[in-house]
């Protein structure tokens, strides 16, 4: 193979050799969360996961949107089963969403026949401890869903037990449709998709606000962009060494 530009080619191999060991390095276990040694990728998903959290905190604004719905009364019977489930599994998840409002007393009535669960009480006041415990659960608080479900739900999973709340709201937010109750439903979907759902993907991460990190945010985005292009110039400094090149090829005229 002939050299065209010994230059060229010195650098580019240069960027390759330095590409490999910074990736190797990346892929390393150099970096410390909670207390354990992970690689870079780990790390900068974990720091990126806190920074959504932080970013991700909607509960004050679904609190107010809900003030509204306070005293309002509602009915629904909900179909707790799912295409996909096994023997016992719609049974279970009935009387677990049965337990949400058995233990918080006073919210609603709820009946049980099988997998249908039948709900009559306050719109607002079952949105409310809903939100009540998103919050709980943002704030990493899994112990006090425990003392507080655990003993009716016969299960010690936190996130078992509050994921319940989305399985109700989503069932409700359904019927409200199909009912032609617009406002209930897009409530129901506030609450569920912006409280309960970001405190149950969450649950474990600790917030932390973006301007906290505003310069390590800086730098990764930089240096993701400059490592794009170094390897990019280190395959171009390379084809340019042994005289590969891409020219624009000429038009053949008719004789």
């Amino acid at each position: 193979m002939a050299i065209k530009h010994k230059g060229h080619l010195g650098i580019g191999i240069a960027m390759f050799i330095s590409f490999l060991v910074v990736l190797v390095l990346i892929f390393s276990p150099l970096f410390t969360v909670g207390g354990k040694k992970v690689n870079g990728l780990i790390w900068a998903d974990e720091m990126f996961n806190t920074l959504s959290k932080g970013s991700s905190y909607f509960i004050p604004k679904v609190t107010k949107s809900n003030e509204k719905f306070m005293g309002q009364m509602f009915s629904v019977t909900l179909t707790m089963s799912k295409a996909e489930d096994k023997p016992g599994d719609a049974e279970q998840r009935a009387v677990r969403s049965a337990a949400l409002f058995t233990v918080n007393e006073g919210i609603a009535k709820a009946e049980l026949k099988g997998t249908e669960l039948k709900i009559e009480g306050d719109l607002g006041k079952v949105l409310a401890t809903a939100i009540r415990d998103s919050e709980t659960m943002y704030r990493n608080d899994g112990e006090k869903m425990k003392v507080l479900y655990a003993t009716a739900m016969k299960t010690d999973d936190m996130k078992q037990m509050f994921r319940q709340w989305y399985n109700v709201l989503d069932r409700m937010n359904k019927q409200f449709v199909r009912d032609k109750k617009a406002a209930e439903a897009k409530i129901c979907a506030d609450v569920m998709k912006k409280a309960v759902e970001a405190a149950y993907n969450y649950y474990g991460v600790e917030p932390v606000k973006v301007k906290d990190k505003l310069g390590l945010m800086t730098f990764l985005l930089v240096f993701y962009v400059i490592y794009t292009l170094w390897w990019g110039f280190a395959i171009f400094f390379i084809f340019e060494g042994i005289g590969l090149s891409m020219t624009k090829a000429k038009v053949k005229k008719e004789v």
